[in-house]
């Protein structure tokens, strides 16, 4: 359980340092922090094999740490600088890790969808095991790509698993405004797809529903849909001031459901000291730290990057 604390930890800290470089001006365009539901991608994570793939949406920063990217090279693309994943060339919400299977953020609400869905194809078409990982929030749950998707992955049976991200706001909108029905999980049933209500502010509920979700798909059984209910405690990007919900009902979910502090209060209640966090702590601040040194110093892209990753070097 350390380990599921550190990793937040430093999911938590690199974005709050991203939030300080936006305000400084060293971060452009578009800036989605994910700070409130750390617990929902490192127990997902946990429970995914080698080779499985990630795929989301534009707030993705977490994904991309959890799946072990390192914090200089997203840190440093935040900044549109060259040691960046996409050499600077895709910002906030796109860029992309072969090596540790993770197909980007994108900036089109859904648009991840269909995506997903056809690396679960191609892993298929491959007599693979490998599962794809399909994360989409709840304002983008009404799109008509989404429902294609999810027929074709049951009609298929691809060994997909779409978690949505239910932070109770698209935008500024809230989820009750905007979605007809009790649960968002339940969106697949007319496929016949399963689905489950989890609380994504625990990270050892996620862990586990994830592992059930996996293990579904992998046995060839088809498609899962998971939605984490969490929280973001920012609003929908460093521009939106969130006026459209109270002070209070933040602070209320800061202070009883943060997947943080009960995960240290749990590590703590079972015997780990209080100087044993402190040394995550520092590691973690160091490395963010490092990762903020590092974008602020790499050099800007040459402008012959322009012509670069546009098509497939046969």
């Amino acid at each position: 359980m350390k380990l599921y604390y550190r990793e937040m930890l430093l999911i938590r800290r690199f974005e709050e340092k991203a939030g300080q470089l936006y305000g400084m001006g060293l971060i452009g365009g578009f800036c989605h922090l994910y700070i409130g539901q750390e617990a929902v991608v490192v127990g997902m994570q946990a429970a995914l094999e080698e080779g499985d793939s990630v795929v989301t949406s534009y707030r993705d920063h977490g994904h991309m740490l959890a799946t072990g990217m390192e914090s200089r090279g997203v840190m440093a693309e935040l900044t549109g600088r060259s040691g960046g994943y996409s050499r600077g060339k895709g910002g906030s919400m796109h860029m992309f890790s072969r090596e540790k299977n993770f197909y980007g953020g994108h900036g089109i609400v859904g648009a991840q969808v269909p995506i997903g869905t056809g690396i679960a194809f191609a892993n298929q078409y491959d007599d693979t095991d490998r599962v794809c990982l399909t994360y989409l929030g709840d304002g983008a749950v009404n799109q008509g790509q989404v429902y294609e998707s999810f027929n074709m992955a049951a009609l298929w049976k691809l060994p997909v698993i779409y978690i949505i991200e239910n932070n109770q706001y698209g935008m500024g909108t809230s989820v009750q405004r905007a979605a007809a029905g009790p649960d968002l999980a339940h969106r697949g049933h007319a496929y016949g797809i399963p689905g489950e209500v989890v609380d994504g502010m625990n990270v050892l509920t996620v862990k586990e529903a994830g592992e059930k979700a996996v293990a579904h798909a992998r046995a060839g059984k088809g498609p899962y849909i998971l939605e984490m209910k969490t929280y973001r405690y920012r609003g929908h990007s460093m521009s939106d001031p969130a006026k459209y919900r109270t002070k209070e009902e933040v602070n209320k979910m800061r202070q009883e459901r943060d997947p943080i502090d009960n995960v240290r209060k749990m590590l703590l209640d079972s015997g780990v000291s209080e100087d044993d966090l402190k040394v995550i702590d520092r590691e973690v601040k160091d490395i963010v730290t490092d990762a903020a040194d590092f974008a602020q110093t790499s050099p800007e892209p040459d402008p012959s990057e322009l012509w670069t990753d546009v098509l497939v070097e046969a």
